[in-house]
């Protein structure tokens, strides 16, 4: 069965895209099956991955109107190591079409319940904004993984991402949680960034991820090559981190089994 996972944040330019695509690889390099499912109309995720978003023959915008399965549209990226159902700018119209549209905030989870077998992760890279394609990903999630920035404005939108949770697990997914907060581009030297990520584990405790992902030069270049940092240069400080957040993933995955899923969603 595939844990699937939506990688989510109400604020913007926190490291969504990035922390998606660098734990794909991450895992795919560890020997997992990952399919990648990029739910954002920019297709940056898409993109990053080594796949060209303009020429793909079927996108998830195709999967959400039913037109065609995951197991149809999924494409391997070979450098990458991980299947990539990608988008493209088709993906802003789906807003408008699914409106209309029956069990519309389902399509998604409806998806890649065929598909559960072929895969051990699924990681959904979400909008920033609260959509219907941002609505699909939670629907389809078991749980959620925060990127954050320890800033204090950073810590005003976990507030109003962990209300939008809790409305989704009471009304649509009962199954949904925060799996756990990732500190992203983190600078140990900046005394603010450690004071609010002390406050983040005094607050969320084991929520959040042993894993700190550091500022990196080389993980913010790997994009323009249309790769994952940890495929451009497998030995930088980030990569490294993200291999490392990988292997935490699949550790608390396993130990979330042994111990049975918690309702509880903070």
């Amino acid at each position: 069965m595939a844990q699937i996972f939506c990688i989510a944040n109400q604020k913007g330019g926190v490291g969504k895209t990035t922390t998606t695509v660098n734990l794909a690889a991450g895992l795919a390099k560890i020997g997992q099956r990952v399919l990648m499912v990029d739910l954002d109309p920019q297709g940056n995720a898409t993109m990053g991955s080594n796949l060209d978003k303009r020429k793909l023959d079927l996108t998830v915008y195709d999967v959400l109107l039913e037109s065609a399965s995951v197991r149809e549209a999924a494409v391997l990226s070979e450098k990458c190591g991980y299947h990539v159902l990608g988008a493209n700018r088709e993906l802003a119209g789906a807003e408008v079409e699914l409106v209309a549209l029956e069990h519309r905030e389902k399509r998604l989870k409806a998806a890649l319940a065929e598909a559960d077998a072929d895969y051990d992760f699924v990681l959904i890279d979400c909008p920033p904004s609260l959509s219907m394609l941002t609505l699909n990903g939670l629907c389809s999630a078991h749980g959620v993984i925060v990127p954050m920035q320890c800033e204090y404005f950073a810590l005003e939108g976990l507030t109003d991402l962990v209300n939008t949770i809790k409305q989704v697990h009471a009304n649509l997914n009962a199954d949904l949680q925060i799996i756990g907060l990732l500190r992203v581009m983190f600078d140990p030297r900046i005394t603010l960034q450690q004071q609010v990520s002390e406050q983040l584990k005094d607050h969320f405790g084991d929520k959040v991820f042993n894993t700190v992902i550091p500022r990196n030069v080389r993980l913010a270049e790997a994009p323009s090559y249309g790769l994952p940092g940890v495929v451009f240069d497998p030995l930088a400080k980030g990569s490294q981190a993200f291999i490392e957040f990988a292997q935490e993933m699949v550790e608390r995955v396993q130990s979330m089994k042994a111990l049975g899923k918690k309702p509880a969603v903070v």
